[in-house]
């Protein structure tokens, strides 16, 4: 069989969305060929069997010249493609939708946010398969809707040969409100009032409507008196991720329930202790990991509980993560529910 894929951006280089390049990659190995639409492209290597298409933003910004060449390339390539896999924007949906009906194509949409609108809804209906990982999801009403494998490369997000920093604290993402790191600075100024000791990495940059917010974020650090506690550094690509992750005790991610930050099986694969707000995990993981709540209190309390576990509690915490996502979110295992349920 033959794929279209349509995705937002393929480059792996990008520290959101470069995972996607590794998904692309292992796909590449279960069919003929790949056909793949994207908004933005960067940085990628693929092999022969996938070739790569953008509508043109990394060459200026142009939403009319974005949707033309998108239908362009639709049915320039229909023949080259026997099924779509749309991964999150469900405008794709909108604008290609009576096209791949017209055509035949078979449609899987990958939507995973926690809202939806009368869009979301007709994006659905002209959907085969919808494909999800948080139970939080919108898209779980519908008997259309299948709970998916997060998606980790295990091999590359496991324990690494190298020495991990004792009470070191990591924030791993993008820098923005919705991500709650001015909760955690919170939280780490209750920490160091109480004498705790700890070492805080924040690893992340904000968008442009982001950047007074990161200001008021350092700023707030000065202000505590946090500066030998707390560190920032630029977002790095996902492939470096693995290191970081294994040079820290504590992976501290605030985002709240809805859409599955994977990051948190990231952490978790690669041995850290993840400290979550998301609830999509409940009944799933130790849930002494999962927050009461989000305010800073119950964070700092959290953190200074898995400070103060013992080695030997630590390490069998973190072996039955490292299990649990192997057993039930490995990218093997999800490309392989992908395959088996396009193919049919």
């Amino acid at each position: 069989m033959r794929l279209l894929i349509i995705t937002q951006k393929v480059d792996k280089e990008d520290p959101i969305l470069g995972f996607f390049h590794n998904w692309i990659l292992e796909l590449s190995k279960k069919f003929e060929k790949i056909s793949v639409i994207c908004l933005e492209k960067g940085n990628y290597n693929l092999p022969q069997n996938v070739r790569v298409f953008s509508l043109g933003k990394e060459s200026g910004r142009s939403k009319i010249k974005y949707v033309n060449n998108f239908l362009n390339l639709i049915l320039g390539l229909h023949k080259e493609y026997d099924s779509v896999f749309v991964h999150m924007n469900q405008e794709y949906i909108l604008l290609g939708g009576f096209i791949w009906k017209i055509l035949r194509k078979k449609i899987y949409f990958w939507r995973n946010h926690q809202y939806g609108n009368l869009l979301t809804q007709i994006a659905i209906w002209f959907s085969n398969k919808v494909f999800y990982t948080s139970k939080f999801a919108f898209v779980t009403r519908y008997k259309k809707a299948s709970v998916m494998p997060v998606g980790v490369d295990i091999e590359s997000f496991k324990v690494l040969k190298i020495e991990r920093l004792k009470n070191s604290i990591l924030f791993l993402g993008r820098i923005g409100t919705i991500k709650k790191p001015d909760i955690l600075i919170e939280a780490l100024d209750i920490l160091n009032k109480k004498r705790i000791d700890f070492n805080c990495d924040f690893y992340g940059d904000p968008q442009s409507k982001d950047e007074e917010y990161y200001n008021f974020l350092k700023n707030k650090i000065k202000e505590f008196g946090l500066n030998n506690r707390v560190n920032f550094y630029k977002a790095v690509p996902n492939y470096e991720t693995p290191k970081i992750y294994n040079e820290h005790e504590i992976f501290v991610n605030l985002t709240p329930t809805g859409s599955f930050d994977k990051t948190i099986l990231e952490a978790a694969a690669c041995g850290c202790i993840p400290i979550i707000a998301n609830e999509s995990l409940s009944g799933e993981i130790d849930k002494r990991m999962i927050l009461e709540n989000d305010k800073p209190e119950s964070v700092a309390k959290t953190i200074e509980f898995w400070l103060n576990v013992s080695n030997e509690e630590r390490v069998e915490a973190s072996k039955k993560l490292q299990k649990y996502v192997l057993e039930n979110h490995s990218l093997s295992a999800l490309i392989e529910r992908l395959c088996i349920t396009i193919k049919k």
